[in-house]
This record gives structure tokens, C-alpha cells and sequence, in this order.
């Protein structure tokens, strides 16, 4: 089972070349923020991200990002970006001066074919599903513009669709709404898809007299009932999808919405959630039967959880594979690199980690390994029932099974310019408060007496003591003042 993403598999593909057009010029003066708005995380990434990844989905030909405010920053946080499939070709086309959204759409004319379909999208509404669109674009054939509806309550600010019986025959914007209109509640979700054809010959005919004096991509409407092009409304129920981002109470909210939808799907495959309310996954989480989270655990990037998995409370979790059995305790955090990369984390079966324990970037423990309370562990391995239970420190360290290491340890890795490693092969003990200056190895069945500091390489089965002769002077007295 896994979340995070979309089954792409499930969507049925579409005939016509889809073109995917995403405003993403605006300021945001609400969000109060130097960071362009589409650029707010949501879910752990970027809302303009979570609209690219939906233009994957569809298959999409190419991808046209209309940019503005900030748009160097917005073009580099996409700038190599090929979504979720790497099938289609990214483009930006900047609208300056941002003179309404006709005016913006009027920008990519000049990338659109003749041939295909192009569905209108906004940046700031990053929760549209793939599989509404696909009903959206097969609403709009060939031949028809097909707008995205929904009945609010209250439809204060949005472009109400005025019909004549079931026939669409127009947008009407709130501040150019009668009375009568503004009782209307259908509204336009500012998502179209229509073919690009026609797109262009209405695009060319747009004006600016209005009551905000810009030029609305809504007029295409009334260009399109006058040309006698059939106008269809695909309208849908679920708010979420449509919802935007215009201030930090309207990204919260449309987090929690996502994360209840995560985790309602999770439970739904088996995983249980001792507070749904309380989880947050901010990339992909992938679990096998019988996983058990308990409350405000994060997870990030890629994680793959083996079955019976337990996660105990508090924890955060980055780009981690974590075998079946395994039992993380509370307020563990593991942060590994990108996926299938040498820094991913990986924790074998029945392994035992925590209370706040720390693995880092290249963490790959074995089965039955425990790592205990303020243990941190980055780049080494420890292989099948070693252990460092208490207040240790394992860096760049290859570690045999059956390894006890012990409290207070740790491997002096770092020589002020390079890193250098330790080996600590099968069965060597470690007593407490040790320090292993690297390079070093320590040989097989080897014992290393409390306290040592080493800096040679120990023969197997030895006993190794490297610290001061204890001296006790009797009738000492402290100085006193």
C-alpha cells in the first residue's frame, strides 16, 4: 500500500495530445511572504510542484508554467523538473505585467500546437485529482469547452455560471455580477480544458472592459456560445480539489484536509493509526500488513515500512527502508539520503531502535540490531544482533555481528580534514566511555577494557586496556578558599 501519490495506473489515457497550462504569476500579498506563494510547501512540497506532478499523470505533452513574481526563483525550484513520468517537456513563459488571467494564458499561445487539448490549471491549487481532469478533457472532446464546477453555499468571490436550462451560457465575475447572479451557486473553479485551436482565436478577441479593467479568460465563454461551441460543465462535489492558497490559515487547512485523506487511506489498506489526526506524510509512505504509527509521526521522502512494523510516537522518518519486525521507539529521528542512494537508511528485520536514537544519512543496520537511547549512527554498517544501547557514537564504521558497544563509546572519525574508518569485526566488546581513533580495527572476539583510548589496530581475542594507572593518594584535601 502506499500514499503520497496518485495510482497513475488506473487513469485511462487520453487520444488527443493534452497541453497543460499552470498560472503561477501571482504575488500572494496575503500570504505575507517573501517566498513566491506557489512555492509553499504543502505536504512537503511545493504547491506548484503538486500541480506539475498532476500534469504527469494526464501524460501530458508539455507542461507551460506562466510565471511572474518571482519568477527567476519559481523557474529554479522547477529548472530540470519532468514530473512524475519524465514524459513531457517544461516550458515558462512570464507575464509581466500580470494583467489579469486572460492576459496570462495569452502569454503561452505562442507554445501551444493546433493539435491538442489544453487543460488551464492554477499553481495555488495543488489538490486537483487526475482522474477529474480525464473526465474534464473527455467532457471537451474535440469540439467542446469544458469548465470544472461546484455548488458552494456561499460562492462570495468566485465567477458564477449562469445557464439557460442546462446549456452554459456564461462567467460572470463577482464585482460584474447582478444581484440576481451572485444568487447563483455553481461556480467556475478556474480549471477549463478546450482544444488549442479554439483557445487561440478566443484569446485574441479578449478586452479589458470590465469592472477590475483586466482582461478574464472567463470571456471565452460568451466567444464560444456565440460561435455556437458547445459549453459543458463537469461539475464535481469534493471542495478539496479545487481549493487554493491565498493566505497561511488556507494552506493549514488544506494540509490537514490532505493529511486526513492520507491517512484515512492508510487505514483503509490495514495500517493503524492510533490518532488519525496526528500524522503527517510529506512524500510517500509505502507499508506492508500490520504497521502500527503512533501519534505525530512525520514521514518524508520515500519510506517503506516491512510488515508488523511498530512506530512509536514522536517519530520523523526521511527516506528510510525499514524491515519486518522492526520496532521503532518513541522519539527516534532518521534522516537517510535520496532513495537507492548509498545514504538511504536501512533497518533489517526485528531490529530494536530508540528511544531517541538518531540515524543518519548511510545507516544500514542488520537484523536484531539495537540501537538505544541517544545513540547516533551515520554512515556504517552493523550487521546481524550487534548493539550500542546507551549515549554512543558510530560514524563511517563497520561494525561484525554480534558487536556490544558500549555507553559513552564512540569512533573518532574526523582528523580536522578527512574522514577515516573503523572496524569493529564480529564479537569484539566494548566497555563504556571508549574512544576509537580511526583508522582503525579491532580484530574478532576481541574485549576493549572501559575507558580506553586507541589508536592501533587489536589482535582477535585480546583484551586491550589503553588508559592511565588509577593512583589514590590518601589524606588529600581539596584547596579551599
Amino acid at each position: 500500500m502506499e500514499t503520497g501519490m496518485s495510482d497513475i495506473s488506473k487513469i485511462k489515457p487520453v487520444a488527443t495530445a493534452v497541453d497543460v497550462v499552470i498560472m503561477a504569476a501571482g504575488k500572494g500579498t496575503r500570504m505575507k511572504s517573501k517566498l513566491p506563494k506557489v512555492l509553499h510547501l504543502l505536504a512537503g512540497r511545493a504547491l506548484l510542484q503538486h500541480v506539475v506532478d498532476t500534469a504527469a499523470q494526464l501524460s501530458a505533452r508539455q507542461v507551460v508554467v506562466i510565471t511572474g513574481h518571482g519568477a527567476t526563483e519559481v523557474e529554479a525550484a522547477l529548472s530540470g523538473n519532468t514530473g512524475a513520468t519524465g514524459q513531457f517537456d517544461l516550458n515558462f513563459v512570464r507575464q509581466e505585467p500580470q494583467l489579469g488571467t486572460g492576459h496570462a494564458v495569452q502569454q503561452a499561445v505562442p507554445l501551444l500546437r493546433d493539435d491538442g487539448i489544453v487543460v488551464v490549471l492554477s499553481g495555488d491549487v495543488p489538490l486537483t485529482q487526475a482522474g477529474t481532469l480525464q473526465h474534464l478533457i473527455a467532457a471537451a472532446g474535440a469540439d467542446k469547452l469544458a469548465l470544472l464546477t461546484i455548488d458552494f453555499a456561499d460562492p462570495t468571490g468566485y465567477g458564477r455560471i449562469v445557464r439557460r436550462g442546462d446549456v452554459v451560457q456564461a462567467i460572470v465575475e463577482q464585482k460584474d455580477a447582478t444581484p440576481v447572479q451572485r444568487e447563483i451557486t455553481e461556480v467556475y473553479s478556474g480549471i477549463m480544458a478546450l482544444p488549442a485551436r479554439q483557445l487561440k482565436a478566443w484569446l485574441a478577441r479578449l478586452d479589458d472592459q470590465n469592472a477590475q479593467g483586466e482582461y478574464y479568460l472567463t470571456d471565452i465563454v460568451k466567444f464560444a456560445v456565440a460561435d455556437g461551441v458547445p459549453v459543458v460543465a463537469h461539475k464535481i462535489a469534493d471542495a478539496t480539489q479545487v481549493a487554493g492558497v491565498n493566505s497561511p490559515v488556507q494552506l493549514a487547512e488544506l494540509e490537514r484536509a490532505y493529511q486526513k485523506q492520507t491517512a484515512l487511506h492508510l487505514m483503509e489498506q490495514g495500517v493503524r493509526l492510533a490518532d488519525p489526526a496526528r500524522l503527517d506524510v510529506r512524500g510517500q509512505l509505502i507499508c506492508a500488513p500490520d504497521v502500527s504509527i503512533d501519534v505525530n509521526c512525520v514521514f518524508e521522502g520515500v519510506v517503506r515500512l516491512g510488515e508488523g512494523v511498530r512506530i512509536g510516537a514522536n517519530c520523523v522518518i526521511r527516506n528510510a527502508e525499514i524491515a519486518a519486525g522492526a520496532v521503532i521507539h518513541p522519539f527516534t529521528h532518521i534522516e537517510g539520503g535520496q532513495p537507492g542512494s548509498k545514504d538511504a537508511v536501512e533497518i533489517g528485520a526485528g531490529a530494536l531502535i530508540g528511544p531517541f536514537a538518531r540515524l543518519r544519512p548511510g545507516a544500514k543496520l542488520g537484523e536484531a540490531v539495537h540501537i538505544g537511547n541517544f545513540v547516533e549512527v551515520k554512515n556504517s554498517t552493523l550487521a546481524k544482533g550487534a548493539k550500542a544501547n546507551h549515549l554512543a557514537y558510530l560514524g563511517d564504521a563497520t561494525v561484525g555481528e554480534r558487536v556490544n558497544y558500549g555507553a559513552g563509546s564512540i569512533t573518532a572519525n574526523y582528523d580536522g580534514a578527512f574522514k577515516h574508518r573503523t572496524v569493529i569485526e564480529a564479537d569484539v566488546h566494548i566497555g563504556s566511555n571508549c574512544v576509537l581513533i580511526a583508522p582503525i580495527t579491532l580484530g574478532a572476539g576481541g574485549t576493549v577494557g572501559g575507558g580506553s583510548t586507541l589508536t592501533k589496530d587489536t589482535p582477535p581475542g585480546a583484551l586491550t586496556v589503553a588508559r592511565a594507572k588509577q593512583v589514590s593518594i590518601a589524606n588529600w584535601k581539596r584547596p579551599s578558599k
